[in-house]
């Protein structure tokens, strides 16, 4: 059966998912963007689980509870290191990582925010159309995972998240 991808735009705490992934450093620690949303909406417990995982290197994923998030899971992506810098191959490997965990918890549905857009400074098309290619390469693998959605904060994400999806083969 093939990997659904859903675009949508708003708030990844308010996902209707099985569990949410959180775009990262590789020490865990939730500051702005993303995780400093899903560490207020969630509570301290997500980033002092994640954190005692780590360090990892960049491109791999840990998971945590959800605290008070309805949500099976945390996904904590490791799409960079302390510089606070990605590239598309970080990008990449996390979102395999991310996959990866979403299978190993037999996840039915999993939302992704766009990994490195914001404190990483990566453009958004690039990562639109890397994550996209990404968890269409993954469908194949996939036993469980049957919902990939990407959660786009804002209006230019969610179209160029859109183009990217719809811009098939």
């Amino acid at each position: 059966m093939p990997l659904i991808i859903e675009i949508v735009k708003g708030d990844i705490t308010k996902a209707d998912v099985d569990a949410i992934v959180n775009a990262a450093n590789n020490k865990f620690w939730m500051g702005a963007g993303v995780a400093g949303a899903i560490k207020r909406a969630g509570g301290e417990s997500i980033e002092q689980e994640a954190m005692a995982k780590g360090p990892v290197m960049p491109g791999e994923a840990v998971y945590s509870t959800a605290g008070q998030l309805p949500y099976k899971y945390v996904i904590h992506a490791a799409v960079m290191g302390q510089d606070l810098r990605t590239s598309d191959k970080l990008i990449r490997r996390a979102t395999i990582s991310s996959l990866n965990i979403a299978e190993k918890l037999h996840l039915e549905s999993i939302a992704f925010p766009a990994f490195g857009t914001g404190v990483g400074g990566f453009p958004m098309k690039a990562c639109a159309n890397i994550m996209v290619t990404t968890v269409r390469g993954y469908s194949d693998l996939v036993k469980h995972l049957r919902r990939v959605q990407f959660c786009l904060f804002d209006e230019l994400g969610y179209k160029l998240f859109t183009d990217a999806v719809e811009k098939r083969e």
